[in-house]
């Protein structure tokens, strides 16, 4: 069974516009690209790049530090005739065990902010990793953000997806982010263009890519009230979640008006374990790698669970955790 999806998505990248002549053949050897300090290297392993801890190689990958990296990567796929997938900090995301073709684009070396107090406006690159986003805006007191605290993602993902905790959710805040189009442009998006709703949004599935993002805060507030909200959110979370063992966060969509863990739960599935790969005893819709799971055995538990939920209670849970690759039903 193959599956194709990622942490943010795959950019067919046959549609790029591309003006240089190519650089390189692609022979297994690294690729230098001209004019830039970016590195194309071959089979590399995912399995560090992910928060599950498990993927084979990519192809080929590459970790761009600017915009003009990112568009030579893109370039160079397009000459290349390779799909390109976008990975962020791959905390939502399953790479199977065959890994991934063409090329992988890690965005976390993209990272900038900028806090405006007058304002209260963030602008943040793609790259940033969502906590230390939450903990900087408490530092400047800046209010709003404190929710996100505790979900191991980076804001290109969180925009793609309506990251969300808390009660709280991306969509709240997002006012604009620019976005690398599949012409090769840089468009500006807005709320309404992405069309927000739970857990998604129509950058899902599309072939753009988030540079960076801009949130609407509120400044002025008492850096160590905010910071202290903030912490209480981490330790929520920390003593709700399983966060001793490699996770994706939450596995399955809530299909209102019920949990997934919830139903997961009841239907006595904590616990429960295919090879490595467990039911999170803490939180039923948490799969944990043990140590030593393969992605083919968080798959299979993924499919699992799906049946027995939809046996017990006619509910088809949805699967929040993105799955890219070639996996084999058991």
């Amino acid at each position: 069974m193959t599956i194709f999806s990622a942490d943010t998505y795959i950019c067919d990248s046959e549609k790029l516009i591309a003006s240089s002549k190519k650089t390189a053949q692609v022979d297994n050897k690294v690729i230098y690209l001209p004019g830039t300090d970016c590195v194309v290297r071959p089979k590399v392993s995912l399995a560090g790049y992910t928060s599950y801890r498990v993927g084979g190689p990519a192809e080929w990958y590459v970790a761009p530090r600017d915009i003009t990296a990112l568009e030579a990567s893109i370039r160079y796929a397009y000459e290349q005739s390779l799909p390109v997938t976008v990975l962020g900090a791959g905390s939502n995301l399953l790479v199977s065990d065959c890994g991934i073709p063409g090329l992988v684009i890690g965005t976390r070396h993209l990272r900038h902010s900028y806090f405006d107090p007058e304002t209260g406006l963030v602008t943040v690159a793609a790259g940033e990793a969502i906590p230390g986003l939450a903990w900087e805006a408490a530092e400047h007191g800046f209010e709003g953000f404190e929710w996100a605290v505790g979900i191991p993602g980076t804001v290109g993902g969180a925009v793609v997806m309506n990251a969300g905790a808390h009660n709280g959710c991306i969509a709240d805040i997002f006012v604009s982010a620019e976005v690398l189009c599949e012409d090769g442009t840089l468009r500006t998006f807005t709320s309404e263009d992405l069309g927000y709703t739970y857990r998604t949004s129509k950058l899902q599935g599309s072939k753009n890519i988030v540079t960076q993002a801009t949130f609407q805060l509120q400044p002025g507030a008492d850096p160590a009230v905010v910071t202290a909200t903030t912490k209480h959110h981490k330790e929520h979370r920390l003593n709700t979640q399983p966060y001793d063992k490699p996770s994706c966060g939450s596995v399955f969509r809530n299909p209102k008006p019920y949990s997934a863990g919830w139903l997961i739960e009841q239907s006595g599935l904590k616990g429960y374990q295919i090879g490595k790969a467990q039911v999170a005893p803490r939180h039923a819709n948490f799969i944990i790698n043990c140590g030593g799971a393969s992605a083919c055995d968080i798959f299979n538990l993924i499919r699992h669970i799906q049946h027995n939920v939809k046996e017990n209670w006619s509910i088809a849970l949805e699967p929040e955790v993105k799955m890219i690759g070639n996996f084999q039903i058991a």
